[in-house]
């Protein structure tokens, strides 16, 4: 049963420790392809998590202007979301598959029992591509259908805003096949992780 984390905010210092060396859904890419097959970045990324176990610590990552307007523009876009649909976007820090922890992913929020929801505020050049090409990014793909693997929903939307432009928001349904294979790569990541992650405590 999914576990949903509320009581800290996306960004705040909970949240990173509570994602400290977890895989998530924003890196599902980095396990599996959306093909299905074993992502060739999957050791590096295993690395990294590992290594964020072993220091206490999250690596920096670079953000540009543009990824952190982005970042800023989320509450405006949810915000016009709720309007133009007319409900409530529940906004919680993270959620993971079950007891055990071992992943999970971090919502742009959750609506009613059955769905959620992934923002994007792209680069305008992006937004319009979007838009035209009229579909989920395959950039995305891994990290929804994790997300609706993690929460156990029955579908998502994808949205990308940006304030000048129309809106563009996609419902995406959950693709079993693909999630079944996601579900075992998982299971194989994280229990090589693990692995790794002892062995590194025993040379420290």
């Amino acid at each position: 049963m999914p576990i949903i984390i509320d009581s800290y905010a996306q960004g705040s210092p909970g949240w990173f420790q509570a994602r400290l060396g977890n895989p998530g859904a924003s890196n599902a890419s980095k396990i599996i392809t959306t093909k299905g097959e074993p992502s060739k970045q999957a050791t590096e990324y295993m690395y990294q998590l590992a290594g964020e176990l072993i220091a206490g610590k999250p690596e920096e990552t670079y953000q540009s202007f543009n990824m952190q307007k982005g970042i800023e523009r989320e509450a405006e876009a949810r915000m016009v979301f709720e309007m133009e649909n007319e409900i409530e976007v529940r906004q919680v820090a993270l959620v993971y598959k079950d007891e055990k922890r071992m992943f999970h992913c971090s919502p742009d929020g959750l609506i009613g029992n059955d769905s959620g929801i992934e923002i994007k505020c792209p680069m305008l050049k992006t937004h319009v591509s979007y838009l035209l090409a009229g579909k989920l990014p395959t950039d995305y793909f891994g990290q929804v259908q994790m997300s609706l693997y993690v929460t156990e929903r029955e579908h998502w939307t994808f949205c990308s805003y940006d304030p000048d432009l129309p809106m563009f928001k996609i419902r995406v349904e959950r693709d079993e096949k693909y999630i079944k294979l996601l579900s075992d790569e998982l299971d194989r990541f994280c229990y090589d992780l693990a692995a790794l992650v002892a062995k590194l405590r025993g040379m420290v």
